[in-house]
Parts: structure tokens; sequence; C-alpha cells
């Protein structure tokens, strides 16, 4: 009936142990302070349970920002442990252990901090700048969101019952067929990743499709804000790429469960076929995680330059170019491997073109700052921050895709030194740049901007000490992955890279301390209209935070960043002639139950329950169909209503002085 769980599988390493009475103690207080001010009936009717793009959108960032401490913390005991495991000395962690510690380290930072973060964005903003009241498919919305958690859950589960995978975070085989890798962790790998992998998936054909049928009449494709443009070209390779990671994983499970061999040699398989399957996976991945990042910082540096963004066209039409040449580039990720001179040299090639429209991007950003009046707020400083960041960690990368240069640093810190500088000199400032340029539309204040730029200089500062040593060391020959070192040489680097690290975490520290501050200040923060930012684009038409319906009138989408154009004329806010009913989808508990099965199914399968399993694959189908079938999916806000809301937004907006008058229609 349990299958392959016992009472050995629960933790017995002290540091394990330690962690999970750390995470009950914190589990235990969150639950009594839900439960002492009464507001588990609050959550669930509010946020479980609601297909409002805004709120899916905040939970898809608190979750991320969770899951970024979880996967820092393993960073930091990585960096101690090579820090101190010199010239014989075996540190304070096993090996079996370290092995565990990067492979979840990797799959955190990528599938559940990178992930969350750039899809909670594209929630809270997409509908916002194209006009649209929600997504194409709110309840699918909601069962992405879900399916998500269960794979958070999947992966903090396995923290303390079993053990995670000990193969890197993409797996490779042999490592990671039966025969090495004979624990459950392969097997919690495999689930957390086809479970919330299914649910982007999901969120990549919502998103797509909401993009190009949801758009408000009048706003043409070449009239969108440029994040809605990369968050189309985002969503059309999660649309072609993950279902390439789910095939994959499909393969290796087959594999692990019933004895395939199509990814072992001996068996007439060959391991080759995986990692190009999984590199033509990853390396699409790459710039789904950069592209939206690019938007947000074309959006804020417009914005604080107070001018329009310089060659927009020309962003456009780089954006494609680089969602195109993504699935042109994945064979350099294994230039070592024999593939021939010929393949190398192509794949060589096309990496270095699609440096190209990338560095586009770069100067139109610069263009867009020259003789403009920047003001350094905490996002431009994130901005600027990525400029320099990314365009060393580009060069690096046109390094690697020389095959002569990657033949002698393959495999070695120079890589990771070069996938954390894009990765984090893009990808997580530009969403910390976006959360708090957006974090307005989701709560009504703004966050504190002291305590964000002690932030911005924490994590700026601590990257560049924590990552250029592992180039250094990297051209000394340290390979990745190792837990214990002979050569003395290596230790003082490796420690100040664990400064640096600690730095990092200062940087964390100031924005738990920044939404702290924050919080305890909103009414002195409040911002109603997005003035204070000088807005730009049509999402800040919308009240601050934004009603749940969005628009109490569909905007006119003709005009590129028209509300600034608005505000430059001087023009007073018009009222509608009459308002209408809005037509809005209820809320629903369907994606939680569906979540909730899908954990079931994916625990159950790595411990071989099989009747848990069969009863939490029913669970998923049935209450899916049980949710087809009902018809109470949607209301309608009466025009009264929605204008009683207005009126009472439009008082606010009076006293505070930001609207003077208004005019009919």
């Amino acid at each position: 009936m349990l299958g392959k769980l016992s009472l050995d599988s629960l933790p017995h390493d002290p540091i394990v142990l330690a962690s999970l009475v750390g995470a009950g103690i914190a589990g235990l207080a969150v639950v009594a302070a839900i439960t002492k001010f009464k507001l588990w009936g609050y959550l669930w009717k509010e946020w479980f349970t609601s297909v409002d793009h805004k709120k899916i959108g905040a939970m898809y960032l608190i979750v991320a920002f969770v899951m970024l401490l979880r996967g820092f913390s393993d960073a930091v005991m990585m960096r101690a442990q090579q820090a101190v495991a010199a010239g014989g000395a075996e540190g304070y962690l096993p090996p079996h252990h370290f092995d565990q510690i990067f492979t979840v380290h990797g799959v955190i930072m990528i599938f559940f901090v990178a992930m969350p973060l750039i899809t909670g964005l594209m929630n809270l903003v997409v509908p916002l700048q194209i006009g649209a009241r929600d997504v194409a498919f709110p309840f699918l919305n909601s069962l992405s969101f879900w399916l998500f958690m269960s794979g958070v859950a999947l992966i903090m589960i396995s923290l303390w019952v079993g053990e995670f995978a000990a193969t890197g975070w993409l797996a490779f085989p042999p490592l990671s067929g039966l025969e090495y890798s004979q624990s459950v962790g392969m097997d919690y790998y495999i689930w957390a990743l086809q479970v919330s992998g299914l649910g982007t998936t999901l969120s990549g054909i919502n998103f797509f499709i909401t993009i190009l049928k949801m758009r408000t009449p009048g706003m043409p494709l070449m009239k969108m804000p440029v994040f809605t443009w990369t968050a189309l070209v985002t969503n059309l390779l999660i649309i072609a790429a993950f279902p390439v990671l789910t095939i994959t994983l499909v393969l290796l499970t087959l594999d692990r469960y019933l004895g395939m061999h199509f990814f072992t040699n001996d068996g007439g398989g060959n391991a080759m076929l995986y990692i190009n399957l999984i590199w033509i996976w990853g390396h699409p991945e790459v710039y789904i995680l950069v592209l939206p990042a690019f938007g947000v910082f074309s959006e804020v540096i417009a914005t604080f330059s107070r001018k329009t963004l310089f060659g927009y066209k020309g962003m456009v039409y780089a954006t494609c170019a680089i969602g195109v040449l993504s699935f042109l580039v994945w064979l350099h990720h294994f230039f070592t491997m024999g593939s021939g001179a010929n393949v190398n040299a192509f794949f060589g090639i096309t990496t270095m073109i699609i440096s190209i429209p990338t560095g586009v991007k770069v100067f139109n950003w610069l263009f867009t700052m020259y003789r403009g009046r920047v003001h350094f707020t905490s996002p431009v400083l994130w901005t600027i921050g990525f400029m320099i960041t990314f365009v060393i960690g580009g060069m690096t990368g046109v390094m690697l895709a020389i095959p002569a240069i990657d033949f002698v640093v393959h495999n070695s810190l120079f890589l990771v030194a070069h996938f954390h500088n894009v990765i984090i000199g893009a990808v997580v400032f530009g969403m910390f740049a976006g959360i708090t340029y957006w974090f307005p539309k989701m709560f009504g204040f703004k966050l504190d901007e002291t305590w964000g730029k002690r932030a911005f200089w924490c994590w700026f500062i601590g990257f560049y000490v924590a990552f250029m040593p592992l180039y250094a060391l990297g051209f000394m020959g340290a390979t990745r992955r190792m837990q214990s070192y002979p050569n003395m040489d290596y230790q003082p680097l490796f420690i100040v890279a664990a400064i640096g690290s600690a730095i990092i975490g200062l940087g964390i520290l100031c924005q738990v301390i920044q939404f702290a501050v924050s919080i305890r200040d909103r009414k002195k923060n409040v911002d109603l209209t997005g003035d204070p930012w000088d807005a730009r684009t049509q999402e800040w038409e919308t009240t601050s935070p934004v009603q749940f319906y969005n628009f109490a009138v569909l905007p006119k989408g003709e005009e590129l960043d028209g509300f600034w154009y608005r505000k430059q004329r001087g023009e007073a806010w018009q009222r509608p002639a009459k308002y209408s009913d809005i037509h809005m989808p209820k809320n629903t508990g369907t994606g939680v139950v569906i979540g909730a099965f899908s954990l079931l199914l994916g625990f159950a399968m790595v411990w071989h329950m099989w009747v848990f399993a069969l009863i939490g694959l029913a669970g998923m189908i049935g209450t899916f169909i049980y949710r087809s079938f009902d018809k109470d999916v949607d209301y309608w806000v009466p025009a009264a209503e929605v204008e009683r809301i207005e009126n009472e937004h439009r008082k606010h907006l009076v006293a505070q002085g930001l609207v003077k008058n208004e005019v009919k229609a």
C-alpha cells in the first residue's frame, strides 16, 4: 500500500533535521497567525480560489521569493563547503549530500524562482497593457498556478522525506538512469518537473491566445507595449519548447519504471538522444527567462528617461529574431562531445549571430537614456546594473561560442560564472526592477526607495565578488560540482566567492526589510494613478491597486504610450457617457483540488504507491470533467456598481490633487 515508503525514508542527517525543525516552526507560526487573525476564509475566497490574473500574478511572485530564500540557502551551503574543503579537508557536507544540494539549487532557481517570477509579472501586466479584463482562460490560469504549486510541494517534501536527485540540474543519463540513481531522488525530480511543466505549458497557451485575441479594439500588434511583445515571443517559445521537456522526461520515466532503453547504450538506446532533447528545450528556456526581463527594462528606461523608447520597431524585430535563433544554438552546449568540426562551426556561428539582436537592444536602451532626464530610481539602478553585468556575460558567452575556447573551459567554473552572469544580471535584476515598477498596480502603494537601493547595491557588489573569482578558477582548471579539492591555490578565491554570496544575502535581507517598511508606511506611499512614475503605457490608466474588472470602459489602443501623451497635452479625465455591465469570471476552487490530486499523483509515483497514484490521476481527470459541465462560471457586474466604484476613486484623485477637472465624453 505504501510502496517503498518507510520510517527509514525520514531524515537522519543533522543538517536536514535542523532544516525540518526550522521549517516546522516557521510553518506553525504562519498557521497560528492566520488562525489568530481569522484569515482562512478571506484567503480561500479572495486568493486561493481567485481567477483574477492580478492576484494569481501576486501569488506567483510571493512563492518565487520564498523559493529564492530556499535556493539561495543551498548556494550559501555550497560556497561555504568549497571555502573550507581544500587540501584533503572534507568540509561539513558529505559528497552525496553536496550532490543533492547543487542539483536542487539549479532546479529551484530555474523552475521555481525564475519561471514564476516571469509568469507572475506577465500575469499582472499583460492583460492591463493590452486593455483586457482578464486572460483568455481565467480558470486555466488558476489551474496552471496550482499545478506549479504541486511541483513546489514535491521539491520541498523531497528535503525531508527521502532525498532529491544527485545528478545535476539537467539529469544527464546514464547517471539519471535506474542503474546509477536507484533512490527516489530522481523520481522526485521527474514528477516535480512534469507537474509544474504542465502548468507552464498551459500558461504559455493561455497568454499566447490572450495577446493575439484579447487586445482592446483598435490596438494593432505594432502598437503593443514592448513588454507585451516580449511576453508574446516568450509564450510562443514555451509552447514550442516545453512539450520537448515533457516528452524527454516521459522517456526517462519509461526507462526507470518499465525497464526500457531509450537512453541506455547497452540496451540499444543512446544517451546523446537525451542530451540533444534536453538542450533543444534548455537553450530556448534561457530566452524564455531573459526576454520578459528585456521587456521590463524597455518599459523602465523609457519611463524614467522621460522619453519615448528609441527604436521601437527595432526592439520588436530584435525580440522576434532572438526567438527564432534561440532554436538554432543548442548544440554549443556539447562542443566537446564529438559532433565534428563542421557541426561545431555552424553552431558557433549561430551562437555569435544571436548576440547581434541582443546588442541592438542594449544600444537602444542607451540611446533612450541619451539626452533624457534620467531619474535614478531603484528600477533604473537595476536596469543600469543589468546592462553592465549582462554585457560582460554576453562577451564571455561569445568566447564560449568559439569551439576551441570551449574545449579549454568546458565543464569548468568559467561556465558557471558565465551562466550566472547572464541569469542573475538579466533575469533576477529584471524581475526586481519590474516588481518595484509595477508594485503599485498590485497593492496600491510604492516600495520604499531607500531600502530598494540598498538591496540593489548589495546584490550588484555581491554578484561581482561571488562570481568574478569563478572565472579565474575556471582558467586555473577548477571544474564544476567539486565537493572538495586538493589544490590549495583554489581556496583563496573560493573564500572570496563565499564572501560574495554573504553580500548577496544582505541584499535579500534588505529586500525583506523593504517589504516590511513599505507595508508599515503604505499610507504615506499611496499611488492612485501612477503619476509619480510619469507612467506611459496602457496599464497606468487603471486605478492602483487595479479594480477586479481592470477597466470600467475599455481603453483605446491606437496610440503607443497613449497615457503619457495625454498627460503631456494636459487632457482632462473623460467620464464616459454611460457605464455598461461588465462580464467577469467567478472564483473557483477547482484548480486547488486538481493541484492537490496532482500532488498526490506525483508523490505516489515517486514512492510506487500505485493505488494512491490511481486515485490522484482519477481525481485530476474527474475534477476537470466536473468543471467542464459547470455552467455557473461567470457573472455580470451591474453598470451602477461600476459607476459607484469609479466615482469613489475619482473622489480620492480630487482629494489628492491629481485630477482637477473632468469632462463628459
